[in-house]
């Protein structure tokens, strides 16, 4: 009888063991908790990220736990290494440096928990996610848009951070359409210059001397997203140019918006973040119960073949600029007019 009794005791403190691992200290359910690591939130597009992300894990009962790296890699490394200790689920990683972030896939996988490559990819890891927008692509759009609206001339060309993946993606997609028209010798270039830290003012700098090594002799600018735009328009507006030089850019801002509306901006690509991040908490939901994330293609990052979800971006222009910004809800109307 006594043996039967420690055999009883022995299974239920097992099932209390068990029960615990999987509820809360309410009784309920744990709580899924999902660590997000973002590279700024200097453009107003990572705002954007940040706020979307926040308000639909609320809205799925999911706690999402957020670090700011403000571009310094050093300070990101040690949120995620805190992040780790805060017992989550799945890391969602958007690198200030593709390359240095590594190691911390390696991290987190010796933790048990998940990687999410987030916008930017990260290089040489064993990434199980990356979820971002066909960034080969936007540089094609961008490319295709510029040597149409000016099929010969002066070029000024930015690239975004070294540090930045992404930069080297878009660059290459652009230059599928410039590189044939500079062999040709309908395009010469001014300078070609990363802007590091896609810093505004980095931009402003880079234009503002090409302009006086060619005397103002500049027809096009290939500006890798809003911000640098931004920055190489104040330099053509203190000479006299802004709406004379075809200018591109990227990620929709309002600031941008007005700009394309004013006609001192070309063209930008929108990226609607707001199906980014989503998608990057659903996956990460899914990794957490054990399901397979969507994934709609591969994107090699120098060690493997990382599964991807691919979203598709848009050239936006003056003729379309209410119908995909505005009136999808992306930008209010009062920030663009």
């Amino acid at each position: 009888m006594k043996l039967n009794f420690f055999k009883a005791a022995k299974i239920v403190l097992a099932l209390v063991l068990v029960s615990s691992t999987f509820l809360g200290c309410q009784g309920g359910p744990k709580k899924m908790v999902i660590g997000l690591s973002l590279p700024t939130q200097r453009e107003a597009r990572w705002v954007s990220d940040k706020l979307t992300m926040e308000a639909y894990a609320k809205g799925l009962a999911v706690e999402l736990k957020i670090a700011v790296a403000d571009a310094d890699m050093a300070q990101q490394t040690a949120q995620c290494e805190n992040l780790l200790t805060q017992g989550i689920d799945v890391l969602i990683l958007a690198p200030h440096d593709g390359s240095a972030a590594a190691p911390l896939v390696e991290k987190a996988h010796e933790e048990g928990v998940k990687v999410i490559s987030y916008d930017r990819l990260i290089l040489n890891a064993d990434v199980d996610l990356y979820i971002s927008f066909d960034n080969v692509k936007v540089g094609e759009l961008q490319g295709e848009f510029i040597t149409k609206a000016v099929p010969k001339g002066n070029y000024i060309i930015m690239s975004g951070a070294p540090t930045d993946n992404n930069a080297k993606l878009f660059k290459q997609g652009a230059m599928k359409f410039i590189q044939p028209l500079i062999d040709s010798g309908n395009i010469h270039v001014v300078v070609d210059q990363g802007v590091e830290n896609w810093l505004p003012t980095n931009a402003l700098n880079i234009v503002e001397n090409a302009l006086t090594a060619s005397k103002n002799k500049v027809d096009a600018i290939l500006a890798p997203n809003d911000g640098t735009a931004g920055g190489a328009i104040v330099a053509l507006t203190a000479q006299g140019l802004a709406g004379k030089v075809a200018i591109t850019g990227q990620d929709a801002e309002g600031a941008a918006a007005k700009r394309i509306v004013q006609g001192i901006q070309s063209m930008t690509i929108f990226k609607d973040t707001r199906e980014l991040g989503k998608a990057a908490i659903d996956a990460a939901i899914a990794f957490a119960s054990r399901k397979a994330p969507i994934i709609n293609g591969q994107v090699n990052n120098g060690k493997i073949d990382v599964t991807a979800n691919l979203l598709t971006p848009y050239v936006v222009t003056k003729d379309n600029l209410d119908a995909l910004l505005i009136d999808s809800g992306y930008l209010k109307k009062a920030e663009v007019y």
